[in-house]
This record gives C-alpha cells, sequence and structure tokens, in this order.
C-alpha cells in the first residue's frame, strides 16, 4: 500500500489514544482527517481544536462525501469497534481499503528505523521517555504514543521521516504487524485472557515479537524467559540502575553496564518500576549511537505521561496523584512509589476496575493490591467493549479486599468522600473513564484547602 497516494484518512474510534496519534500524524503530513468515536473526551476535544472533525452518532450520513472515495481514502479501525458498526460495514461493503491500527503503524515504519517498545505494562511510559530522549538528542524522530506527554501536550512527538518510536500493543497480537530495528519488552504478565485464553499463549506471543529482532538488539527487563540485553535495579545485569537515592524529589543513580559506569543521572518520575523504564530508554538510546550525556540531560528533563503516576496537586499539606493503572501489578507500583513518597502519610484511593473479563481474571491481585492503601473506594466496571457478566461487579471485588476502610461509591459519592475525607493523600487509578473526573476532583482539593 502506497501512502503517498491517500488523500483521505478516515479514523473509526479516532478518540482512542494510538489512533488519535495517528490522526495527529496524517494531519501533519497534509492528509485529510476525519472519524467518529462514541464519546466525547478530553482528547477528542483536543483533536477537533486542532481542525480534526469528529461526529459521535455511528451514522453513514454524518461521513462527509470527500471520505467516499474508494481510490484514495484510508480507513483505519480499532480493534475495539463491535463487528456490527454500521459505518465499518459500509466501508467493507463498499470496497474501501480498511486497516487496523497496527497493520497502519507497520505500513508507515516500514522504511524507517524502528524502536518498538513491548510490554503489558510500562510501554506507555517507556516509549515516551525514549522518544524524549531522541527527539532532545538531536534525532530525526517521530514517536506514535499510548498517551499525552506532558510538555509536549500530545502523543505525537517529533516530525522526522528515517526513526520512529511506536508502542508495540500486544493486544489482538497487534505487534506482530511492526517491522522493529531494536526492540524492548518490559513485562509480560498475564492480561487480555478474553483474546489469548491462557498464560502460555500470551508468552508466544511475546516471543514472537521478540524474534523480530536479533537477540543483540532486544532489551528485557531481567527474568522474562526471553533471550536479550538484561535491565535491572540493584541486581546483576548488562543494563543495572544503582547507588539510589532521592533528592530534592528525583532519583539520582548511577548506570553500570559491562564496560562503564555513568553517574548521578536525574530522573523524575517515582517508583522502582519507573527506574526500569528510564533504564529502557537509556539502553536503547545508547545502543543506537546517543552519546551519554544527551541521555542524561534528555532523562533530567523528562515531565511523565498524562495519567501515568501524575501529579495534579503537589503541595506539603495535600497531593493528589492521577494513574492509568488497570492490572494488580500496576497498582503494586503506584503503592510502592507513593509509600516511598509519603511514608507517614494517610493515602485514600479510589479504584475504576476496567473490564469484566479483567477483573473476573484478576479478582484475587486486584484485591491484595488495593488492600495496600490506607482506604480505598470503588467505583463499578468499566465496561469499555464488554457486556457484563453474571455475578462479576465491584460488590465482589469490595467483599475480597482485607481492610476495613472501604465502600463502593457513585461517581457523585466519590467527590463527597474525597472532599470529607482527613487523608493527606489523594490517588485516583483506572483506565475507564475516571480520567474524565480528574479535572473537577482537583477543583474540589483545591478548594478543601
Amino acid at each position: 500500500m502506497n501512502l503517498n497516494q491517500i488523500h483521505n484518512v478516515y479514523f473509526i474510534g479516532i478518540g482512542g489514544i494510538g489512533m488519535s496519534a495517528l490522526a495527529r500524524y496524517f494531519q501533519y503530513i497534509g492528509k485529510n482527517v476525519a472519524g467518529y468515536d462514541k464519546t466525547e473526551t478530553q482528547l477528542t476535544a483536543e483533536l477537533q481544536e486542532n481542525g480534526i472533525k469528529i461526529h459521535f452518532e455511528d451514522d453513514v450520513n454524518l461521513i462527509d462525501d470527500s471520505f467516499k472515495n474508494t481510490e484514495n481514502t484510508l480507513v483505519v479501525i480499532t480493534p475495539a469497534v463491535p463487528k456490527n458498526h454500521s459505518e465499518w460495514n459500509y466501508f467493507l461493503n463498499e470496497g474501501f481499503t480498511v486497516k487496523k491500527r497496527a497493520e497502519v503503524l507497520g505500513i508507515i515504519t516500514k522504511d524507517t528505523f524502528c524502536f518498538a517498545v513491548a510490554g503489558t505494562h510500562g510501554k506507555t511510559t517507556t516509549s515516551s521517555i525514549l522518544g524524549h530522549v531522541l527527539y532532545e538528542s538531536g534525532v530525526d524522530v517521530t514517536a506514535f504514543l499510548g498517551g499525552i506527554v506532558e510538555g509536549y501536550n500530545t502523543n505525537l512527538i517529533g516530525s522526522g521521516k528515517t526513526v520512529t518510536v511506536v508502542e508495540a500493543d500486544e493486544f489482538d497480537r497487534s505487534f506482530l504487524h511492526l517491522h522493529p530495528n531494536l526492540s524492548c519488552v518490559t513485562s509480560m504478565d498475564a492480561d487480555h485472557l478474553d483474546i489469548y485464553g491462557d498464560v502460555a499463549a500470551i508468552e508466544e506471543s511475546f516471543r514472537e515479537f521478540a524474534n523480530k529482532v536479533p537477540a543483540e538488539n532486544l532489551f528485557i527487563i531481567k527474568g522474562l524467559p526471553l533471550e536479550g540485553n538484561t535491565i535491572a535495579v540493584n541486581v546483576d545485569a548488562d543494563y543495572v540502575a544503582q547507588n539510589i537515592r532521592i533528592e530534592n524529589g528525583f532519583y539520582v543513580f548511577d548506570v553500570k553496564t559491562k564496560d562503564e559506569l555513568i553517574e548521578n543521572i536525574k530522573f523524575g518520575l517515582p517508583g522502582h518500576h519507573n527506574l526500569t523504564n528510564a533504564l529502557l530508554a537509556f539502553a536503547m538510546a545508547k545502543s543506537y549511537g546517543v552519546e551519554n550525556e544527551k541521555i542524561s540531560n534528555a532523562l533530567a528533563t523528562f515531565k511523565g505521561v498524562r495519567r501515568r503516576f501524575s501529579f495534579q496537586i503537589r503541595e506539603e499539606k495535600l497531593v493528589y496523584i492521577d494513574d492509568y493503572a488497570h492490572h494488580p501489578t500496576e497498582i503494586n507500583a503506584v503503592h510502592q512509589a507513593v509509600r516511598e513518597l509519603y511514608p507517614n502519610k494517610k493515602i485514600i484511593a479510589c479504584f475504576q476496575p476496567h473490564l469484566f473479563s479483567r477483573t473476573k481474571d484478576f479478582i484475587d491481585g486486584f484485591a491484595e493490591s488495593l488492600s495496600q492503601f490506607d482506604e480505598i473506594l470503588l467505583l463499578e466496571i468499566y465496561p469499555a467493549r464488554e457486556l457484563p457478566m453474571e455475578g462479576v461487579n465491584s460488590t465482589w471485588l469490595l467483599n475480597k479486599i482485607n481492610n476495613p476502610n472501604k465502600r463502593l461509591v457513585t461517581k457523585e459519592e466519590l467527590l463527597t468522600n474525597f472532599r470529607d475525607s482527613d487523608a493527606n493523600v489523594f490517588v485516583t487509578i483506572g483506565a475507564g473513564d475516571i480520567g474524565e473526573m480528574v479535572k473537577d476532583i482537583k477543583k474540589m482539593l483545591n478548594e478543601k484547602v
């Protein structure tokens, strides 16, 4: 497929974080871009402000006539769209070129030097750090990201033609469409069991992805069952973060490689999981040939990713952190980071489970990870692409949480409970629409001070 012959790109599910990065890219290179999404969000509003037309009703009549030419229109769909979607079926029946987001990413990146970042968690932060490091170091890069990067206020960094950074998404085996030159795997925990069935199938898919590059071009967290350059914190590996301390709210650490020691690297994101993310980005950039000093300077200026341990309020007497965590391992990482920063303060967390299937598959892990907070509020499950499952609800999860300070709340009650709480640290967690509440929560907490 020759993208040069495409004039129009229409997105079904344009508000998705990965889809919106592609929409921005195609608009930037001069294509006519529009799309559909089922709900209005902050992200769709930002795209509309940039001049991209979006409608929120599944209606073929709302598609602009300029996108109804089969010869020069590409249609991009997200896997979350149901098979009975009328616009999708219209494009299929009329013979349009319809491709998944990952297929389009594969086409874009095929003729570039491609950095691919995979993992069941950590890939958005790692790819964002890597994109920032390469961009700040003067590399001719475009980074397609699964989060809005603070300081850039977009999920598309750079406008390079020769180097790309992409998130390699394991959902629906999408990452197998990519053509990486350097890859990393941050984690291989069980997830998306509704797609894969079991852990063995997930691991096999990751092995297939890892085999797209030779072992010397693969970077992995130590302990994963893959062959590649190993990354670790305070444990022997090919790249080790050691001598870690906290100074003025920043991690300061040394990186030990096989043949050198790089000292006093500064990095501002809390949590040991973020240290490994930074170390993966360091190792990949260094392998590409970026100088140590440029990498170190860039790491010190990375501001984070929206909804990834994102500080909304950071004052001595009041802290509010918002995070996208939607898996027990990720919730554990949020808890580790917040406890490390605020060891003697009361922490209240509100969690919105994401997907009935994921809640069912990891119910005990969720209960264990959530029990660690001083007080926990639960919202009902955000269904996303799924229909309800009998007996799978937040009441079931609530009953399994081993902590007396717990309750199930509505969104309205969440605001009231936060307002009335005597906690010092407030945390919102989840991949659903809880992120749309952040502005209101922040406003309410600021008024409380």
